[in-house]
């Protein structure tokens, strides 16, 4: 059912009866023509009045569920499809997470593909699974993207689904579960953690040993160094430079004599990262002198 547009001194009236119920704790959630002339006013153009609805729809929570989900789905106004998303990372309710990813692969609007994204991050490990059936499926590159982003953002409630697909078919997956396991390490220590992005340091996609490079580089994780040291005579040029750069991030003093032994082996895009890693070294240890 369509809803007749509000004029915005209606709007502002709406919302603000909306936040008066809200706060003395009488808004009537099983109204749904009300419920459903909430979602509506997200069409207003004024951006600190669309905020205030998701303000509220957060508070209203599981309710207003199915009538962002409709909107997010069908409704013509990207700018609505955007606030809808919005509204739902605000409410962190599971059972929007096949619409949002709907969403995040289909969406016309770029913003409203991000709001999802933003949406499915807030889902929790509830959303995981999903995310990554994108990154392993056919889908744009952009996509597979915000997939990634989102499984990094929900960080250590994901752990048990994260390290359960370290071993997908999917290189995609693997490198998106190796920056989500960074992520966890950073926030707090994590043994496991640390082994598994020190095996993907041997994967065989280049694109996996990069990323655990990157990953163990950002770290400063000591133990990386020999294996990073190996990595040096990867086959992939983006994985030695991955490996120095990574090795100049640590610091270690062991580094730099292989370091310099592959200088003079190595084409000049190569030998510029080599000599990088080789200051920051330097650098490193003259510092802590």
């Amino acid at each position: 059912m369509e809803t007749e547009a509000l004029t915005p001194a209606a709007t502002d009236s709406l919302l603000a009866q909306i936040n008066a119920e809200l706060a003395a704790g009488t808004f009537d959630s099983s109204d749904s023509q009300l419920l459903q002339r909430l979602v509506a006013a997200l069409a207003d153009h004024r951006g600190m009045v669309r905020f205030g609805f998701v303000e509220a729809f957060g508070k209203i929570g599981s309710p207003i569920v199915p009538f962002l989900l409709d909107s997010l789905a069908n409704h013509p106004n990207p700018v609505v499809r955007r606030s809808c998303g919005k509204s739902l990372a605000k409410i962190g309710d599971p059972q929007a997470v096949p619409i949002l990813i709907q969403a995040l692969l289909y969406d016309s609007d770029t913003v409203a593909r991000s709001s999802a994204a933003g949406a499915l991050a807030k889902m929790g490990p509830e959303a995981v699974q999903a995310l990554l059936d994108v990154l392993a499926g056919d889908y744009p590159e952009t996509a597979k993207g915000h997939a990634c982003w989102a499984i990094a953002f929900i960080g250590p409630s994901a752990r048990d689904s994260l390290y359960g697909a370290i071993d997908s078919d999917s290189a995609d997956v693997r490198t998106a579960v190796v920056g989500a396991i960074a992520n966890i390490v950073q926030a707090e220590a994590d043994d496991r953690a640390l082994k598994l992005l020190l095996a993907a340091l041997t994967d065989s996609s280049e694109q996996v040993r990069a990323e655990a490079a990157i990953a163990l580089g950002n770290l400063g994780h000591r133990p990386a160094v020999t294996p990073l040291i190996n990595l040096l005579a990867d086959e992939s040029s983006e994985v030695r430079k991955a490996a120095a750069l990574a090795l100049g991030k640590i610091g270690d003093v062991a580094a730099i004599v292989p370091l310099q032994a592959k200088i003079g082996t190595s084409v000049q895009s190569e030998s510029q990262v080599l000599a990088v890693a080789i200051a920051q070294i330097d650098r490193k240890n003259s510092d802590d002198g």
